[in-house]
This record gives C-alpha cells, sequence and structure tokens, in this order.
C-alpha cells in the first residue's frame, strides 16, 4: 500500500485510531463514576497492594513480588546507573540464560521491550535504557494470551470477563521476497515499518527460504502489531478456577489483566505449561475488543460494563478504609507517565 492508501486503512479499521478517537466519546461514562466518587482518582482502591491501584507509573517487579511463586518467569532488576560488568553476574546467580526479555519496570504499551539473544545486545540496550528495567527469562511457549479478572473485594471467587488471543507479528518465507516486502504485503504489518526498520536495520531486506517462519514481534502486543481475537467464549470452569486460585493469592488484587505464556489452551485450563508474563490493574483494556471482527460500538459497551466494575471495586474498598489518590498525587501521576511514555516511545 502506498500511503494514501495505509493511511484510508487506518481510518475504515478502528481499532487503529489514536487513544482519543476511541474513548473521548464516553468519557462522561467516566466522569459519572468521578462524581459519584467526589475524586477523579477512584482507581487507585480497585487494588490497594498495587502502586496508583495500577492505572499507571506503578512497578512491575513489585507486582511480582507478590504473585505465587512459579507463576511468572524468573526475573531481575538491573539500575540504569550500575555497572554493566555486574548484570552477567547476577544473571548467572539468577539461573538466567539467553535470550532473555528486556523491558522497563515502569512502562506502557510495550515501549522498549526487547527481546534479547546475547550479552552484547543487552549491553546496548543497558546503555540506551534511562530508568530501572528487568530482565526476564523468555518464555518458549508459542501461544499468548490476554484473561481479565475481576473479582469483588466481598466475595471469594473471581470472574473472567474477556480472553484474548494474540497473533504475534511475524512473516513466512516464499523463497522470493525480502522480509520487508514481506511486510510491505499485510497492512497490519506495514504500519510497523517504521519500527521494524529502526530495529532489524539491513536485516528485513533477507530473503527466507520457502515457508519458514520468522517472528518479528516475539510477544503480544497490539501497539507492536499482534492480530488480537476475541475468545471469550473458550472460557470454562476449570480455567476460572485456575486464574481464580493465582488471583486470590495476590493479596489486594481485584481488577485486571494477565498476560499468560501457554503451551496448549487444555493445558492451561486446568494449570499446566503456562507463565505469566505481566499483571495489569487498573489501567487495563479489556483487549478483546480489538478483534477486528468487532465493532466500535461493542467496544464502547466492553469499556463502560469493565469502568462499572471498576468503580464498584473501588468504591468497595474505599468503603473499608482504602484510599484514593487526592488530586495532586493524581496530576503527578499522570504527568510523570506521560513524559516517562515519550522518552520511552524513543528508545
Amino acid at each position: 500500500m502506498n500511503k494514501f492508501q495505509l493511511t484510508f486503512y487506518k481510518i475504515t479499521h478502528w481499532e487503529y485510531w489514536p487513544y482519543a478517537w476511541v474513548y473521548y466519546p464516553i468519557y462522561f461514562v467516566w466522569f459519572y463514576y468521578t462524581v459519584k466518587a467526589r475524586t477523579l482518582f477512584f482507581f487507585n482502591a480497585a487494588n490497594p497492594s498495587i502502586k496508583n491501584g495500577g492505572m499507571a507509573m506503578e512497578s512491575k517487579k513489585e507486582i511480582y513480588d507478590i504473585m505465587p511463586m512459579g507463576s511468572y518467569p524468573k526475573t531481575m532488576v538491573v539500575k540504569p546507573e550500575g555497572d554493566f560488568g555486574g548484570i552477567s553476574k547476577q544473571m548467572h546467580d539468577a539461573e538466567m540464560q539467553f535470550p532473555c526479555i528486556a523491558k522497563p519496570d515502569t512502562g506502557m504499551k510495550a515501549y522498549a521491550v526487547e527481546k534479547i539473544a546475547n550479552e552484547q545486545e543487552l549491553e546496548k540496550y543497558h546503555h540506551k535504557m534511562p530508568f530501572d528495567y528487568l530482565v526476564q527469562e523468555f518464555i518458549p511457549f508459542e501461544n499468548e494470551i490476554g484473561i481479565f479478572y475481576i473479582r469483588m473485594p466481598d466475595e471469594e471467587n473471581g470472574i473472567i470477563s474477556g480472553i484474548v488471543s494474540k497473533e504475534f507479528l511475524s512473516v513466512t518465507g516464499t523463497g522470493l521476497h525480502s522480509i520487508l516486502q514481506l511486510i510491505q504485503l499485510n497492512p497490519r504489518y506495514q504500519l510497523q515499518e517504521e519500527v521494524l526498520q529502526k530495529q532489524y536495520g539491513s536485516y528485513l531486506q533477507t530473503i527466507l527460504p520457502k515457508d519458514e517462519k520468522f517472528i518479528l514481534v516475539p510477544y503480544g502486543s497490539h501497539t507492536r502489531g499482534s492480530k488480537f481475537t476475541d475468545i471469550s467464549y473458550q472460557s470454562n470452569p476449570q480455567l476460572v478456577q485456575t486464574i481464580n486460585s493465582i488471583c486470590t493469592q495476590i493479596q489486594g488484587f481485584y481488577f485486571g489483566r494477565l498476560d499468560i505464556r501457554y503451551a496448549n489452551f487444555d493445558e492451561l485450563s486446568i494449570g499446566k505449561n503456562f507463565s505469566i508474563i505481566e499483571v495489569n490493574g487498573a489501567g487495563s483494556e479489556p483487549t478483546h475488543i480489538y478483534d477486528p471482527k468487532h465493532s466500535l460500538l461493542f467496544a464502547w459497551k466492553e469499556i463502560i460494563r469493565h469502568w462499572k466494575l471498576l468503580y464498584k471495586i473501588s468504591a468497595m474498598n474505599h468503603a473499608k478504609g482504602y484510599p484514593y489518590l487526592n488530586y495532586k498525587q493524581g496530576m503527578e501521576m499522570i504527568k510523570a507517565n506521560a513524559e516517562r511514555g515519550e522518552v520511552l516511545k524513543g528508545i
């Protein structure tokens, strides 16, 4: 597609619209709940054990620390001002190997998340990252899923309100076309061309053998080109029990999305061969809305449904003594999050 065709494609597919275009038409609902709560920042009480309720500026490592052992990948924190020479020893002591995943400890939208193949790549990442970051073992399971979990504070069991399957950004060789040419054949992929050029450079000129698959982005991020498919219909009692047993062990966690790598759905349902790569709190989107088959009206209904539950949980926890953020704290969070996002986008 040429530039005009690609722009037209984005306009006619709402999943690519800017955040403001999708959310602003329904913000009157959000403000309704802020009036009921008498604060713009009621969400803080939704998950009392997570900074800001998990809306923004929360530490991923601090969330891992309150999760059940073995439910998430091996992870270590690296300080940007630290000597790189000690990182290899840290990895050895933690029994971690390459490839691994490097990502900001406090981040968003998969900005600056990279799969690291060796020590040289990690050193390069270390020198360009200005914030604390995580080095995390790479989970080799081929599938990734997002499960939205909600539990009322006065109930023992929660529910799964949505499930999204994530198809990684990848190309399959023809023996004739370069990786770049294959990217340009698919508008979903072509929208990522600038970022991929920055990441892979001249390697995109490589011609893959016929039927050889190359994963360009090895994690499920909609902003990085993954195709999201709504598979909420596959929820079953075993899966609900598995997810509930994990989430009830995360003290003070009631609302959010678990991003999970897994071998196959049947094993995941019974709690085998999976790893939770990230837990997102109050800022979680019900990402099953981004299935291309869903209309914008469907998305609005789902967002509003989840906002209603977010408010209800927050109000219940507030009644138990958990505070809301005050105005100053909330505005500082918004400012810090915006500033960090701008920096991470450029990395």
